[in-house]
């Protein structure tokens, strides 16, 4: 093929990114060819061209505006593709020949800058995973508002919880496949996560020793030890290397290595993140009818993303958690003061990001205007926010930096109103530069002189309609109509013709046309590099910036949960390190926000690891029992972060994890049927929970037979109630009424139902929760309200009446309680379990009735005590 040298320029370049899209700037457009422009053409929905069209060298192209790109770029990354910027490094007008041209930066869905294609309150993470020894290390970044998170542990469930709970949108992995198998499967289970695979020596251990002390000098790494903990080691090291590689150079606004441990928070994996519809409805996966939705009352960007993270990772401490309620009580008892935080935190941009934009190179005019504004509300913030008593607040205020010298920096240099574009001028403010206002003043100067010529020259030819005008391709003219060409001087020389009009230049203009654009110019130039020296100024300021954008959101999220308490009417609870989750009148938050026909009920819960540890709540369909367990969990989670809860009253002994099995649905797309997930959720809960732990059943064993199913249920009952075993405080909500006979054979089960108003075959629920089980499930009643034929109900009734029948044995015990079980629980005044069958025999013989008993019962009785001792 004939190739041109622009395109044997791009091939080499494309050569150097297989894996992107090449975005390669040709004059004011971004072009594509090849390959990359018939995929491009496809997803953008643009028009696919050729270079050489109907030639046998034609080459497939299409094109975006280099102004515009933002737009086409997200719907790229969108896509799951990389795109690599290839900018022109030299002014086309100025060079000849060839123009350089270099690739600036690679964009991926997890190295986005462009405020317009980042969601402002959640963050959008990159992370490295590696997997060393059984031990898993974990780094992740989010590039746009710099901060960088580093893990490492031997458990591999605490492992996964972080990987799902986090979002990532892209994760590097080592394309060593030894050792990190596990890994590609999981990374695998991350739907919306591009994984990019990375040659195994970029997670060289001595290699990423020496890029993590490159890039964190000093005391930043002074609590993250990057000799013991090697997996974290090779994960952040390849991490920071990558995004050096992608961006062209080091992330100098990411400036500290944070270590975290899961031990430090309350742990929710991605089926209670799921089922508690944290940040997005099960059903549709919208944020409306989430618990954020009810929450989220921020005002910044930065608030809003820092309250998913309170969110994501709820406190176990109490003492931290007591501060955060103190300064959360403090702002709800004062709405007037709060409605004037929330006015100044309402003119604070995201400093966060516009911080990020700053030290990556890449803010503009409008960009430092914003942090400058921001900043210049920090010091009326901190004044509303002192008289304060509570910890918390007074700490926030007394650590955050006003960053006065960066605000007046920016107040001095830049207009204003500055335009998108950095290279067009009109950036800076008279008076900052002396230089660059005398090449204003030349230029404002020269306007004034183009049209006192052009009342020269009218005057001395007679032309009434002449005029002088400018255009970038011919410069200064002086226009003619063709009606009075006759009258053009002789120094006039033609520049243009046009179909009414002839343009000319004279010895004059032409002159002064070099001067004037001689300082145009160099205005141009003398402005971008003010603007560059300022920027840089700022960049080196960006770790104040950002520690002041921290405690901005952190004061956002506590403002944000006085403001909910006080609108929705919650209370604040009394958290400590106890056993007891008692909670009185406890509501729903998001279920009580839907303006229900007949209102929300509000029910109470007392859960410990005694007497109560575990709660077996049955009633029909559609009654409320998952509502119920639902809202006790979502309590628990929003008063471990420092929130006030939906509840006439709280205490609250802090859970370290928070697990459930709530729903069933089909995971065919992972190759996984109903029971398969209810019984992989239920093994995940057997392995992990521990005595400290909240756990919330619902409907265990559906996914099944009925018997195998309740067969599968009572055992697991067994197992988690069993305090050798687990002991978690636990709320059980079932079918099967069955259940509720464990409370014969295990103390610390108590039996709930919710209450269920009859008449006849009809029932009206009551959403009152009341101490006893249920032996009906009310299914042919909840069949009748979903409006299933009379005739099919008629029937069920019958099918019923035979399936009916005495549950317990002749020792009143019940019978699915029969066999050794998982443990060893006394129970007075009744037959144990787990007795030995020589005395169980013995103990049938002594309660015999012989007075009563037939032949063939005794020689029935005689055959099951041989069986039983054969055993």
């Amino acid at each position: 093929m004939n190739l041109t040298p622009a395109m044997r320029q791009y091939l080499d370049i494309k050569e150097q990114y297989p894996d992107c899209i090449l975005f390669f700037r040709m004059g004011d457009f971004y072009e594509m060819f090849f390959e990359d422009a018939v995929v491009a053409s496809n997803v953008l929905e643009i028009t696919l061209t050729s270079r050489n069209k109907g030639r046998e060298d034609s080459v497939p192209l299409c094109g975006i505006p280099y102004h515009a790109a933002s737009g086409y770029l997200a719907k790229l990354i969108e896509g799951g593709f990389k795109v690599a910027i290839c900018e022109q490094m030299e002014d086309p007008r100025e060079t000849k020949g060839l123009v350089k041209r270099e690739v600036v930066r690679v964009v991926t869905p997890g190295l986005v800058m462009d405020a317009d294609n980042l969601s402002e309150k959640e963050n959008n993470y990159i992370a490295a995973w590696y997997e060393e020894a059984g031990r898993y290390g974990l780094a992740f970044l989010d590039l746009s508002t710099g901060e960088f998170n580093v893990t490492e542990t031997d458990d591999r469930e605490t492992f996964t919880a972080d990987v799902f709970s986090l979002g990532f949108k892209e994760v590097l992995l080592s394309s060593k496949t030894d050792g990190n198998s596990g890994l590609e499967a999981l990374a695998a289970e991350t739907r919306g996560c591009m994984v990019t695979r990375l040659d195994s020596s970029i997670f060289d251990y001595e290699e990423a020793r020496t890029v993590l002390r490159e890039q964190f000098p000093g005391d930043a790494t002074r609590d993250v030890d990057l000799e013991r903990y090697r997996s974290m080691t090779r994960a952040a090291g390849a991490l920071v290397r990558y995004v050096r590689e992608t961006q062209r150079e080091g992330p100098a606004h990411v400036r500290a290595l944070t270590w975290y441990h899961a031990g430090d928070h309350l742990v929710l994996d991605e089926t209670a993140r799921r089922n508690l519809e944290l940040f997005a409805t099960i059903q549709d996966n919208r944020k409306e009818g989430s618990l954020v939705h009810v929450l989220d009352k921020t005002v910044t960007a930065m608030g809003g993303r820092r309250l998913r993270r309170w969110m994501t990772y709820p406190l176990v401490s109490p003492g931290k958690i007591g501060e955060r309620l103190a300064a959360v009580a403090e702002f709800k008892e004062d709405p007037a003061r709060r409605s004037d935080i929330r006015g100044l935190l309402s003119r604070v941009y995201d400093l966060e990001r516009l911080g990020s934009r700053v030290s990556m190179g890449v803010a503009n005019g409008r960009d430092l205007v914003a942090l400058g504004k921001s900043l210049g509300v920090v010091p009326a913030l901190k004044d509303m926010v002192r008289p304060f008593n509570s910890p918390l607040p007074v700490s926030i205020v007394e650590s955050m930096d006003d960053c006065d010298d960066v605000a007046r920096l920016v107040e001095r240099a830049i207009v204003d109103a500055p335009p998108l574009s950095i290279r067009e001028g009109s950036l800076i403010k008279g008076g900052y530069d002396p230089q660059l206002d005398e090449l204003v003043s030349m230029s404002m100067d020269g306007k004034r002189w183009i049209a006192a010529m052009e009342e020269r020259e009218r005057k001395k030819t007679g032309i009434g309609s002449l005029k002088i005008g400018f255009n970038n391709v011919f410069g200064y003219y002086i226009e003619v109509t063709k009606a009075n060409s006759g009258l053009v001087p002789h120094d006039y020389v033609r520049k243009q013709t046009l179909v009414n009009a002839e343009r000319y230049i004279n010895e004059e203009l032409k002159r002064y046309e070099e001067q004037v654009l001689n300082a145009e110019e160099r205005r141009r130039e003398r402005e971008y590099d003010l603007f560059v020296e300022v920027r840089e100024k700022i960049a080196r300021e960006i770790a104040r910036v950002q520690k002041t954008a921290s405690l901005v959101a952190d004061l956002d999220v506590l403002h944000s949960l006085a403001e909910v308490a006080d609108l929705y009417g919650y209370c604040c609870p009394r958290v400590d390190d106890g056993d007891v989750i008692s909670i009185r009148e406890g509501r729903h938050a998001v279920v009580e926000r839907m303006n229900l026909d007949d209102g929300f009920v509000a029910n109470d819960t007392f859960l410990d690891r005694g007497a109560n540890r575990f709660l077996i709540i049955t009633g029909p369909n559609m009654a409320g029992k998952s509502t119920y367990i639902r809202q006790t969990a979502l309590i628990v989670l929003l008063a471990q972060m420092g929130s006030f809860v939906p509840a006439d009253s709280a205490e609250i002994g802090v859970v370290d994890r928070i697990f459930t099995r709530v729903g069933a649905g089909d995971s065919l797309a992972r190759g996984r049927s109903t029971f398969m997930v209810e019984m992989m959720e239920v093994a995940s809960i057997l392995k992990n929970a521990t005595a400290g732990s909240l756990i919330l059943l619902d409907e265990v064993g559906r996914g099944t037979s009925t018997f195998d199913g309740l067969s599968i249920a009572w055992a697991v009952s067994e197992y988690i109630h069993d305090s050798e075993r687990i002991g978690a405080r636990t709320l059980f909500a079932t079918h099967y009424h069955e259940l509720t006979d464990i409370a014969r054979t295990r103390e610390g089960v108590k039996n709930y139902s919710i209450a269920v108003k009859e008449w006849g075959d009809r029932i009206i629920f009551l959403r009152r929760i009341v101490a006893g089980g249920t032996n009906r499930s009310y299914g042919i009643q909840v069949a009748r309200l979903a409006g299933v034929p009379e005739a099919v109900l008629t029937r069920a009734r019958e099918v019923l009446r035979n399936l009916e029948r005495g549950e317990l044995n002749e020792t009143g015990l019940p019978k699915i309680a029969d066999g050794r079980g998982l443990g060893r629980v006394k129970n007075p005044g009744q037959l144990s379990l787990f007795v030995d069958e020589g005395e169980r025999v013995l103990r049938d013989i002594r309660e015999l009735d012989t007075d009563t008993l037939t032949p063939l019962d005794a020689l029935s009785m005689i055959s099951l005590w041989k069986d039983r001792l054969k055993q």
